[in-house]
């Protein structure tokens, strides 16, 4: 460019200069407003040969670069810039790729590959051809555009990014949900979606301000990014909610651990502002394409995993199963009917005895309320009370039972103590110490009698309401027992100054105490000695097998409560056995603690062959099931038993007697969040379509997988189980 406006001014002549503003003297004008703007720094040129080598580049350029100007000459153009791209771009455009193009481009957005500071680019290049269309090179201008492409990059930002955390906001994690699945579906690849919702979060943001809140969300954000791998994108949904999308993971065993770590994490103590509080957290999962092909479907189950996780009693986490949508409705109804169960008597108290370990003798009950259904008959605590809990109703619920309790107790001979649960809600009201002491005054209980179990998230907030209470119920001569020691964040902190007067060892220390390795025994005996340094009781919870007993006895705990000694019994039951003196109970249980065992009994399928029968599943544990309808197995055998929706788990006949059938599972099952077990892995619905998988109740015992195939008779005969009396 420059040697062509040279050639032009040396060719004018004298008639021409004579004109003033001729057409030469136009040529200079435009070289000095050319060069005017260049050192103005507003914009800059460039050209370069056929080779891309350039040709001419502005001397400001080049000081930006930091190089000198004649040093750039001859120099490719391309390894001065690199294409900059926003982070919705995923294309593969280079600088390189766009010159070899020969065409013309425009405000292509570039960052210099050397400059010192953050200088951002658009260059605009036309490609030039001679008479015979030869390419010749391009010549081309920039424009310094940092402000309004970092202002574009910024807005870009807010419209994909949760402005308070950083994290991807709903729109962007519903634009990666739709691309993912989009991209996934023609390969049959998965991913599975995380919903997570924080626990107790509006207490926090209630009583120590937004600000706080905002604070508290912020930490949230960073232990997630902390806990998920690279593969994972994180995002706030809005208020206490976050999504997590995990691409190219099915495997069920690997997503509950990582929740459970989720849980684990988001559980820890936060410090605010110099104030100290403690959520919890729960976590909802749906892997596609088994729980929904499209986003909404996946969403929709997620949420629906995530709302049994809230009402199995939070700090939990949940797999998405066609189960829910019946739970859900379920769980509606329950809500509906609990606000009517106090005034209907549909709430009884049952009493589980705490035992001493030294010699079996009942040294206390523990009132458990129970829900007496019209329809549904029996509602486990573990459903209702997260029911109670949001609904406001466990206030009521928790009155009705330290007054009930006390009321009952009072009846029964001796000097027992009946220990009642309070809630964290119950314990924060205003009118708290005043319902304890009516319960006392009303009943005429000794008030050394009545122990009232908290839990640590009683200490979800750091405030004077907490040590005001303790105070006040030691004044009155209530003893106080922390229960489920250890789940929390909070006990050592709170041990050393809290009047408690026992420590309630958490059955999940119980669970697999004797098994080999575990280092469970030395946590216990820790908490053991740290109770009787600070004159305090300990419990175990849950006892089930004699060996547990056995060594929590040589561990040196104080109280048994479990299974190995008593159920809770009913309120006449307890009356009965206390009139008669003394109440020792002798330990009954199985002599080992043996892997979780649940009875189910339902119709599952089993696989062998070419064919698929339908049995009755008696039981199933991690690494095995009980079956029912067969006959005529050999041990050894190999089955695939289809437990539904996919889940096919392969195994061995270890045990057969007659129609009745132990399996080994090949890969042990996994937890499933909601206190049973599934597979790490599912099969794909169109698999199982390929395979001629029944879909749903065959109405028959044997059924051929694939009529397309020749196939054998039916190996073993069968039976219909549920004609056996045990079943009805």
């Amino acid at each position: 460019m420059v040697k062509r406006i040279g050639d032009l001014l040396r060719r004018q002549t004298p008639s021409q200069a004579a004109l003033g503003f001729d057409v030469m003297g136009e040529e200079q004008q435009a070289l000095l407003l050319l060069r005017d703007y260049e050192a103005s720094g507003q914009g800059w040129f460039w050209s370069t040969d056929r080779a891309g080598k350039i040709t001419y580049i502005s001397e400001n350029v080049a000081n930006a670069i930091g190089c000198e100007r004649s040093a750039l000459l001859g120099s490719p153009f391309h390894a001065l810039f690199s294409v900059e791209r926003d982070e919705n771009d995923e294309g593969s455009r280079t600088l390189p790729l766009i010159l070899s193009g020969n065409k013309t481009f425009s405000d292509l957005p570039v960052r210099p590959a050397a400059a010192t500071s953050e200088l951002l680019w658009t260059i605009t290049g036309r490609p030039q051809f001679d008479g015979d269309n030869n390419f010749l090179g391009y010549r081309g201008s920039g424009v310094d555009a940092t402000e309004r492409l970092r202002s574009q990059r910024d807005a870009s930002r807010l419209a994909m990014y949760d402005s308070l955390t950083g994290l991807f906001n709903r729109h962007r994690m519903g634009q990666r949900l739709v691309t993912i699945l989009q991209a996934y579906a023609a390969t049959q690849r998965c991913c599975a979606v995380m919903m997570i919702d924080l626990d107790r979060f509006k207490q926090v943001n209630d009583t120590l301000g937004h600000q706080a809140g905002d604070e508290l969300l912020k930490q949230v954000a960073q232990r997630l990014q902390r806990v998920c791998d690279k593969t994972a994108e994180i995002g706030r949904l809005g208020g206490d909610e976050f999504q997590i999308l995990l691409p190219n993971i099915d495997d069920r065993g690997r997503l509950g651990e990582m929740a459970k770590r989720i849980i684990a994490i988001i559980s820890q103590p936060y410090s605010i502002n110099g104030s100290r509080c403690v959520i919890g957290t729960s976590v909802g999962i749906a892997i596609s394409p088994f729980d929904g092909s499209n986003s909404e479907e996946l969403i929709r189950s997620a949420d629906l995993a995530l709302y049994a996780a809230k009402g199995g009693g939070r700090g939990q986490f949940r797999f998405y199963s066609s189960e829910l949508h019946e739970s859900a409705e379920k769980r509606r109804r329950l809500e509906e009917d609990l606000r009517d169960a106090l005034t209907n008597d549909q709430i009884r108290l049952k009493y589980q005895p705490i035992v001493s370990a030294k010699n079996d003798t009942v040294i206390g009950v523990e009132a458990l309320m129970r829900w007496v259904h019209p329809e549904f008959g029996d509602v486990s605590p573990a459903v209702f009370i997260p029911i109670a809990e949001e609904s406001n109703l466990i206030i009521a619920l928790g009155e009705w039972a330290l007054r009930q309790a006390c009321t009952e107790a009072m009846t029964w001979p001796g000097n027992i103590r009946v220990a009642v649960n309070v809630s964290p809600a119950q314990f924060a009201h205003p009118n708290f110490i005043t319902s304890v002491t009516q319960a006392i005054s009303h009943s005429g209980i000794a008030p050394e009698r009545l122990e009232i179990e908290l839990t640590e998230s009683i200490f979800v907030n750091d405030d004077e309401t907490t040590d005001g209470n303790f105070a006040a119920l030691k004044r009155l001569g209530v003893r106080l027992a922390l229960d489920d020691f250890g789940t929390g964040y909070s006990s050592l902190g709170y041990l050393k100054k809290a009047p408690f007067d026992k420590i309630k060892i958490d059955k999940g220390f119980i669970r697999d105490v004797t098994v080999p390795g575990s280092r469970n025994p030395a946590i216990i005996t820790a908490i053991v000695s740290l109770a009787k340094a600070l004159d305090m009781v300990t419990t175990a919870e849950g006892i089930e097998a004699r060996d547990e007993l056995a060594l929590m006895r040589e561990l040196g705990v104080d109280q048994i409560q479990g299974y190995i000694y008593s159920a809770a019994r009913p309120v006449e039951e307890v009356s009965e056995v206390l009139a008669s003196g003394a109440w020792v109970i002798e330990p009954q249980g199985p002599d080992k603690q043996r892997a979780e065992r649940r009875t189910v009994l339902r119709r599952v399928g089993v696989i062998h062959e070419d064919h698929r029968y339908e049995v009755m599943m008696r039981n199933l544990s991690r690494s095995g099931a009980g079956i029912e309808g067969l006959l005529g197995v050999p041990i050894g055998t190999e089955f695939v038993l289809d437990l539904g929706e996919g889940q096919l788990a392969v195994a061995t006949v270890r045990r057969s007697e007659g129609q009745h059938q132990g399996l080994e599972f090949e890969t042990p099952l996994v937890d499933d969040g909601a206190g049973g077990l599934c597979t790490r892995h599912r099969v794909a619905p169109h698999i199982l379509a390929a395979m001629g998988m029944p879909t749903g109740s065959t109405g028959g015992a044997v059924v051929q997988l694939n009529s397309m195939a020749q196939v054998s008779l039916p190996r073993f005969g069968t039976v219909d189980p549920t004609r056996n009396s045990r079943f009805g």
